[in-house]
């Protein structure tokens, strides 16, 4: 049987769905009768903002409804309305919002839905979360500071959420926050095999910070590389200030990975000073591309070849334009881990060589 998928494209608001397989047609009356059929839900408002495509459903093996349900805005009373127009009594629904820029307003629009859902009868409601806002503030770090990471989890518990989809946590403790099950993926291999087909000889993976040193060593053993960390040291303004490169990098082909990248501030200093000892090609990755304040400009001036980054948050128009930046979808990873979710298949076993 030909391998057709069903690819969802996003433009300008509109949802549309490619012919599904013969394959996945001979299932679809059985998984509907079974109320399988996961309904993936996705603001109007947010595709116009993020302009790109968020899945790739593979409908060889299940159809899979997908339907656009439309959030509004009451101008009297300056808040956001949602009406769900078809009926989801007993069905799984797959709420899908990255809560990245403007986060407030993301995870306000992820509770409403949310909460329609559970008063609509739904038999399962899975947030599927691309990119966890506030994963940062996991911890007090100073005095009286609140845990808005923990604060998250519990909203989304008390809104209606059974079961919580996400990528690459800043710390994967945070999944300790939740008291629903959380299914964490990790877009390493989406990476990796970019990172592969460089054909560098000579390859070292450069962990921005002893904490990433772990994410680091897992990449280099995977690409069969060397390792190399930056030590570094935060100012009370927290700018990075890096101090040595501990590692061979000497006329060696140097990639910095890390799980997000801000203000580039961290990452363009790790590649100078990478430079500085006698680095002879630095490239950089991160999952999570946040890109706020000065990064395109950093980046721009950096001795950084490469800057690759995944489709978990959207890139703006300005950063869509910089020839250093590239990304790489998650699509088809999100889409694989739902189908499995939906028809109790084992999550882990992707990531299992």
């Amino acid at each position: 049987i030909e391998r057709i998928s069903g690819l969802i494209e996003v433009n300008a608001g509109v949802l549309t769905n490619t012919t599904q397989s013969g394959r996945a047609m001979a299932y679809q009356q059985e998984i509907q009768a079974a109320k399988l059929g996961p309904i993936v839900a996705e603001l109007e408002s947010s595709l116009r903002r993020m302009g790109c495509i968020l899945l790739k459903l593979w409908q060889e093996y299940m159809p899979i409804d997908v339907t656009v349900h439309v959030l509004g805005e009451s101008k009297k009373l300056e808040a956001v309305s949602f009406q769900i127009d078809e009926n989801i009594r007993g069905t799984d629904v797959f709420v899908v919002q990255p809560t990245c820029a403007p986060v407030d307003e993301h995870l306000v629009e992820l509770m409403i839905m949310i909460d329609a859902f559970r008063r609509s009868s739904a038999a399962r409601i899975t947030a599927v979360l691309p990119y966890y806002g506030y994963a940062r503030q996991d911890r007090k770090d100073k005095p009286r500071v609140p845990i808005s990471a923990k604060l998250v989890a519990n909203v989304l518990s008390a809104a209606g959420t059974n079961r919580v989809l996400t990528m690459d946590l800043h710390k994967a403790q945070i999944q300790g926050f939740f008291d629903i099950p959380v299914d964490h993926l990790f877009a390493a291999p989406v990476i990796v095999d970019h990172l592969a087909r460089l054909d560098a000889t000579k390859l070292t993976l450069v962990a921005p910070d002893a904490g990433g040193a772990e994410r680091a060593r897992a990449y280099a053993k995977r690409l069969g590389g060397e390792l190399a960390v930056i030590d570094k040291r935060r100012t009370d303004d927290g700018t990075a200030e890096v101090m040595n490169v501990i590692g061979d990098v000497q006329g060696r082909t140097c990639i910095i990975q890390d799980d997000i990248v801000d203000t580039a501030g961290t990452i363009t200093k790790a590649a100078t000073a990478l430079k500085n000892n006698g680095a002879e090609r630095v490239l950089a990755c991160a999952v999570h591309g946040v890109l706020s304040g000065p990064a395109i400009e950093r980046i721009e001036k950096s001795p950084i070849d490469k800057m690759i980054v995944t489709n978990t948050i959207p890139l703006s128009p300005e950063f869509k334009r910089c020839k250093k930046i590239r990304q790489l979808s998650v699509a088809e990873m999100l889409a694989e881990t739902i189908r499995r979710m939906a028809v109790g298949e084992s999550v882990s076993s992707m990531y299992v060589d």
